[in-house]
């Protein structure tokens, strides 16, 4: 009888821990199970970049975007930085054999190699900012700066009191048209009596070239000089302060660093543009081709005409040229106004 009996209490046990097995298998907030589906359906998405980002606001901004949506949607996301070309390829072959599920990159410094890691690999999915990639499985984020450049431009010629304004623009490339062919339309269509003056660094990354041609720039008579050369931009910056004359920033606000003679910058959102690229994929509506981002979608601007800046408005620009502007971005949105963008003629 004992044995019968502790044979009967070792099947009862047995059936009870069977029963609670199952009954935790299926229960929803099972850590264990639920852990392993995450990381099954996790997503690897690599941003690589073709240079440093250093001290670059256009990369800087766009790192933090891409983190920012790995963070709030649950993807497993890597920044890699690239020192040359040579490097930049290395890399992104580098995330294809890592098997990243999508691969970021940006900027007209990536279009070759992206276009040759891309085509070998089409089963893999890519995304370029700034620039397009004409290929199936690439999803490209266009800008049209050349509308913020307009705004900046019309800005500039009601501005001017010396009818000269200037522009130091990082290199003599068909993307960097976009902003000095913009920029000359706005200046022209307010003050057409107005000389613009173009000057090229060679680099994004020379603010002592950027100075040298502020400061020639200035000599000219220019009064209001357009840093469009990336890093160079400090430069400018340095010889606006030394010299009295005023000047813009690029991307971010850069006003706040020097209220009195940086007094404009061109917006654009490579923060919200990676953000959004990564929550459309871990969502699942992400398409190839290309995106278009301008005024009317909030993807380019100009602060104090489209974005409140935390600087007060200097009056060398004045609230009523602002306003006059303001006119003007609303033109542009509703097609009113059409600017001319220089890659499409």
């Amino acid at each position: 009888m004992k044995k019968v009996f502790a044979l009967a209490v070792s099947l009862f046990l047995m059936v009870a821990i069977v029963a609670a097995c199952g009954s935790n298998k299926n229960e929803p907030g099972n850590a264990a199970n639920n852990g392993a589906g995450d990381k099954a359906d996790k997503k690897k998405i690599a941003l690589v970049l073709p240079e440093k980002i250093g001290v670059n606001k256009f990369f800087v901004l766009m790192d933090e975007g891409f983190k920012k949506a790995g963070s709030e949607f649950g993807a497993e996301v890597k920044t890699i930085e690239s020192t040359d070309p040579a490097g930049f390829e290395q890399n992104l072959r580098a995330t294809v054999a890592e098997d990243y599920d999508l691969i970021i990159t940006a900027t007209f410094q990536a279009e070759d190699a992206l276009k040759k890691v891309a085509a070998e690999n089409p089963d893999k999915s890519f995304a370029i900012i700034d620039t397009v990639v004409d290929l199936p499985n690439v999803r490209s984020v266009n800008f049209r700066e050349h509308e913020a450049s307009y705004l900046m431009g019309a800005l500039a010629g009601l501005a001017t009191k010396t009818n000269i304004v200037g522009a130091v623009v990082a290199m003599d490339a068909p993307l960097l048209s976009k902003y000095t062919s913009g920029f000359e339309q706005g200046l022209k269509s307010t003050n057409p009596d107005a000389q613009f003056l173009i000057n090229y660094v060679g680099s994004f990354t020379d603010p002592v070239k950027g100075k040298e041609l502020a400061l020639l720039q200035q000599s000219k008579g220019a009064d209001f000089i357009a840093g469009m050369a990336a890093v160079g931009d400090n430069g400018v910056f340095d010889a606006a302060k030394e010299k009295g004359f005023f000047t813009s920033g690029q991307d971010t606000d850069r006003t706040d660093e020097d209220p009195e003679h940086i007094v404009l910058s061109q917006l654009k959102g490579t923060d919200a543009v990676a953000y959004e690229t990564v929550k459309s994929f871990v969502e699942g509506s992400f398409a190839f081709g290309v995106a278009d981002y301008g005024l009317k979608e909030d993807g380019v601007g100009l602060t104090f005409v489209t974005r409140d800046s935390k600087s007060t408005l200097s009056p060398f620009i004045g609230q009523e040229n602002v306003d006059k502007v303001k006119a003007i971005a609303e033109d542009i949105k509703s097609g009113k106004i059409v600017v001319v963008n220089p890659l499409a003629q």
